[in-house]
Formats: structure tokens, sequence, C-alpha cells
């Protein structure tokens, strides 16, 4: 057994050593799912165990012929670096398996000391939180402690009259999905109108917010977005903080994607330290492996309402448990905490700011090539699309092409190519190739409307 566990480690050790030496490399194509493998995942339900390094040259290939998000040239949705000290920690965390649904000794210390660190990071004054699997549970999280405050007991009861929850209308649909989860109904989701730049309308919110409160409702949460994934527009968090507090609603900050960035240019994130609520997700743009998102409150007494219980199996009175969504919970902290250790903060503002100047470089280079282009990037997100042709079936060309990975992004009813910079490892060399891929496909294309 002590030998077979040394063949896997040391075999192990081999694969991963080829994937980081070829991830600073871009591919030329995407490689296709080989028919060889394509048997193998058709396979039944094994009765018999193979040879273990047989099983992991299978798994090998697999992930080698899966979409490559580590690569300098991943540019679509918000995809993340897999950074080499973060897949360590993973590997290490995953070997002693702590759960920190309870106390676990010196690991729900580093799960409360990598809080600290990221809410320093960003700039908000948190008094609790935890490690989650992304945005979306971290979203549910939040807003179930603003709805036990706006409406106490309302976990037990399920009552909530009249609740009012406002967001942007291009806010993420996570929104959506937790409003339903807990009760309150997307019917009950007011979509604040935007501006010229894709953010919210503060005005608009104030009218929303006084005409539901003057017919009877209750707001109970204003969600306002640190980097949309559309286009990565900032909503102006001071101005929805001051109605907010007008009105006595908790305020949120999904900030899954951009709020990184507020270590960088934090003018733009002013009013983000009045939030009642924030998440970022690590596995974006801190770029360490999924997953491995963050919600963090001013207030912990609001998530020990919303969670809090009691058992005979859970010993003592205060356990993540009770100001967490989750049971078991791996220790998601530790690659976040190794990757500030290794690299630190500053090595994190220099990647950001840089990921920032490639998306306005390539704004500038669009326009100057006779692209048309969105607005100046708020982030990392850059808006173009070629006059005259069928966008949608370009972005198809492009991710077919296999020397770029970009996605789309429809905006008011316009298909637009959508890079977004978040991985530690693209360089300006690679927005040169981008640009130049784009030009060179949209004029073989062919395309017309």
């Amino acid at each position: 057994m002590k030998l077979e566990r040394e063949r896997a480690l040391d075999h192990t050790r081999d694969l991963v050593a080829a994937a980081w030496a070829e991830f600073d490399q871009a591919r030329d194509v995407e490689p296709p799912v080989s028919p060889e493998l394509l048997a193998t995942l058709d396979l039944p339900l094994p009765e018999w165990g193979i040879d273990v390094v047989a099983a992991l040259d299978e798994a090998a290939e697999a992930l080698d012929q899966s979409l490559a998000q580590a690569r300098p040239r991943y540019l679509a949705y918000i995809g993340s670096s897999g950074l080499e000290i973060g897949a360590l920690a993973d590997l290490l965390a995953h070997s002693y398996d702590p759960n920190l649904a309870l106390h676990a000794g010196a690991a729900t210390l580093i799960e409360a000391q990598a809080l600290r660190w990221t809410a320093e990071f960003v700039g908000f004054p948190m008094a609790g939180g935890s490690f989650t699997s992304g945005g979306t549970v971290s979203n549910v999280t939040a807003l179930a402690a603003a709805r036990e405050r706006v409406f106490p007991a309302s976990r037990q009861s399920g009552e909530t009259p009249g609740a009012t929850v406002y967001c942007s209308s291009d806010a993420h649909y996570s929104i959506v999905r937790a409003i339903e989860l807990l009760g309150i109904g997307s019917d009950n989701l007011r979509a604040v109108p935007i501006d010229e730049h894709r953010r919210m309308r503060p005005g608009a919110l104030a009218e929303m917010v006084e005409a539901d409160a003057a017919g009877g409702r209750t707001p109970m949460a204003v969600v306002g977005t640190a980097g949309t994934t559309l286009t990565g527009a900032i909503d102006p968090l001071d101005a929805i903080a001051d109605i907010c507090a007008e009105h006595g609603i908790w305020m949120h900050v999904d900030g899954a994607y951009g709020l990184p960035a507020a270590s960088v240019i934090p003018e733009r994130f002013r009013g983000l330290e009045r939030a009642d609520s924030v998440t970022v997700d690590a596995h974006k743009w801190m770029f360490v492996p999924k997953a491995c998102g963050v919600v963090m409150v001013r207030d912990e007494s609001a998530l020990a309402a919303a969670f809090g219980h009691e058992t005979s199996y859970i010993p003592g009175t205060r356990n993540a448990v009770d100001v967490t969504l989750e049971y078991s919970r791996p220790l998601r902290a530790l690659k976040l905490w190794l990757a500030f250790r290794v690299h630190g903060a500053k090595k994190f503002r220099e990647t950001i700011a840089r990921n920032i100047e490639f998306a306005q470089c390539l704004h500038d280079m669009a326009a100057e090539r006779g692209w048309e282009v969105g607005p100046a990037p708020d982030l990392s997100i850059t808006l173009m699309r070629k006059p005259g042709i069928d966008n949608a079936e370009l972005v198809k060309q492009l991710q077919a092409d296999g020397r770029v990975y970009i996605s789309h992004a429809v905006v008011d009813g316009e298909t637009w190519l959508r890079p977004c910079f978040t991985n530690v490892r693209t360089t300006m060399s690679d927005v040169d190739v981008l640009m130049q891929v784009a030009d060179e496909v949209s004029r073989a294309s062919g395309l017309g409307r």
C-alpha cells in the first residue's frame, strides 16, 4: 500500500510538472477530445480497478483536452489563473482534509486570518464572514442575513410581507437565484435602470424605493455591483449607501469579479466601506484555483441571527455552522492564505493593475483599427465589435480558430466580443495577438448581415 501511494505521488508530481511547464505558453489550437478518450469516458461503472498510474494518465489526458483557463490567451468569461501555489494548497488541504464546520484548530485560525487579509486588501471593515464555494453561495448568505435583519424570525415563519430587493438591470443572475431561494420571489426583485456607462442610476433607485415604501412595501436590500459580469461596470456605491442609510435598507455589494481592483483604484469603489455585506471570488481576479469565494459582513451577529442553531451533536455555543450556509466545508482559505504569504499583496496589486491596462490598450487599439468599441473599461473587460458583420458568428469562428479564446456579450440586443483580462500569465504580446487574430479572422470570415 505504501509503495502504491509513493508511485501515485511520484507520477502525479511528473504530470503536474508537465502541466506547469506548458501553462505560460498559449496553444495554437484547442485540442479536440480524442476517440480513445471518448471511448474511455463512455465506459460503464468499473467492477474492478486498474493500475493507479494508468488511471492518472487518463485523468491528465482528459484535463489536457479540456479548455485551459490557466493559459495566457484564455480571455473568456471571468477565468481563473490556477495560480501554482493555490494548486499546491489544495493538495495539502485535501490531504489533511480538515472540516471547517466546527473549530478545526489552526485551520480555523488560517481562515480567520485570510478573511482579515482579504478585507484589508479590498478596504472593507469586516467583523465576520467565511470562505464559500463562490459568488452564488456568498450572495445567498449575505441576503439571508439581510432578510433576518429586516424581518426578524422570518427564517422560522417564512413571512416577509412586502419584501423588495433592488439591483441594477445588469446585476448577476445569482441575485435572482438568491431571492428565489430565500422565498422573497423574483417578482419582488426590482431592476434599477442604468446609465450610459451601464451603472445603476441612484436617482432611479431612490424613486423606486420611495414609491415602494409609500405603497406599503418593505425595501429589504439593495445590491450594488462592483464590476458587472457583462461589462465590468461599477455601480455608484457611495450614492447607493446614502439611499440605504436614509431608508434603513441593508446594502450588499456583489464584488465577485471586480472587488480586488479596489486595492488599485479605490476611488472607483468609494462607499464600499459603508456596505453591510460584500462578496468577492478569489478564484476570479485573485488568481487562485476554484472554488474560493468570500463573504464578509460588518456585523457578525447578523450571520448568527440568520444561521445559528442548536443541535445535540455539535459542541459549544458558536461554531462556523452557526454563521454559514454550509455544514461540511473544506479549507478553501488555504490557497489564498498561501498566495498572500508567497507573493505578497504588492504582487497582487501589480498584476491587477496590469490587467486593467491591457483592457484599456485593447480598447484603444480596436478603435484605431476601425472596430466599434463600448465605453472605456471600468475594469478589465473590453467590448468590441466589427461593423457590418455577424459578430455572434465571429465569436464562434474565433473560438474554432483556437489561437485565442474569448466569449461574447449581448448588450441592448447587439452582440459584442468580450475579452476579459484576469490572468497572471497574460502579457502585452498576448493582447497584440488577440487584436491581430480578431482582424485576420474577421477579414477572412466572409460574414455579412
